[in-house]
């Protein structure tokens, strides 16, 4: 077996300028995805069974393109991949109810605080101090985010209950990617999408009509657009970037998808972006850099 067989594969040491960009191309997809749920005319979670069940067949052709051992898991990274489909399907389902009441500034952020996990479990998982350069990046990329949404981060009581939801949602997404690692190791990138999106959908389906949400929708568009960008486009790209980044670097991705909120709603929306926003953006850029720096340390 060669060094660079799956199962010797190492993620963190090799990636690149490519890896990097598609990193951040799959959370500026992400981002987008509340803007998009709420002009479905379907109940959040109901949304949220679309964006997998439309992306399903997508998915699947793409799968036949990878080798024959990558679309085949094993009994035990099965389970851990159906394991990660429920904590996805968990986290749709709390993102986007909490997305029906929290603005999209606060769903953004709230959304992504499994980020601050994944970056603590990256320095665990290392068994060693961390270096001067991480803390720098992991300081930097709070600093930039609390700055892009100081403005807008508004903790009332009317929005308090949607804010909680995409707390939780935040919490469940860091340990579907946590239990996805091990099993990018051996599968390939949209084998194993394709695999937890199937665990997902019969549990999305099952919270939306326990719900009473209305699940056909009347306008397709922005449930197409939700499945191709978000899940095909945005969750293949960044399971594709577990095989080359450490969790570290990935949480300090996921914590773009603020900055990319607040761009989208300027661009959109004519919102303003301030002085603090530009610095913002700036320190979550230079947290990328020096993750970079210090993971190839």
């Amino acid at each position: 077996m060669t060094a660079d067989a799956p199962s010797l594969h190492r993620p963190g040491h090799d990636w690149t300028a490519t890896h990097l960009a598609a990193l951040l191309v799959a959370n500026v997809a992400l981002a987008l995805g509340p803007w998009l749920v709420r002009l479905a005319d379907t109940g959040p979670v109901a949304a949220g069974f679309w964006r997998l069940a439309l992306a399903v067949p997508v998915l699947a052709l793409l799968s036949l393109r990878e080798p024959v051992a990558q679309r085949r898991p094993g009994g035990g990274i099965l389970a851990m991949v159906v394991a990660a489909g429920v904590f996805f399907a968990l986290d749709l389902a709390s993102w986007h109810v909490g997305i029906e009441t929290a603005k999209l500034g606060n769903a953004s952020l709230f959304g992504n605080a499994g980020s601050v996990i994944l970056m603590g479990w990256g320095l665990i998982a290392a068994r060693r101090a961390p270096r001067v350069l991480e803390i720098a990046a992991i300081a930097s990329a709070l600093g930039g985010a609390a700055l892009l949404m100081g403005g807008s981060l508004e903790i009332s009581h009317a929005s308090f209950v949607g804010d909680l939801f995409c707390l939780l949602a935040g919490l469940f997404y860091a340990f579907y990617i946590l239990m996805l690692r091990p099993a990018r190791v051996r599968l390939g990138q949209f084998s194993i999408l394709l695999w937890s999106t199937l665990a997902s959908v019969p549990f999305l389906m099952g919270i939306a009509l326990l719900r009473g949400e209305v699940i056909m929708p009347t306008d397709w568009t922005p449930l197409l657009v939700l499945a191709m960008s978000s899940q095909v486009i945005g969750q293949g790209l960044l399971i594709y970037s577990l095989r080359h980044f450490p969790p570290l670097v990935i949480g300090l991705a996921l914590m773009t998808q603020p900055a990319i909120s607040a761009a989208t709603g300027w661009l959109a929306f004519g919102e303003t972006l301030s002085p603090a926003d530009f610095v913002g953006m700036a320190l979550l850029a230079a947290a990328l850099v020096m993750a970079r720096a210090g993971d190839k340390g």
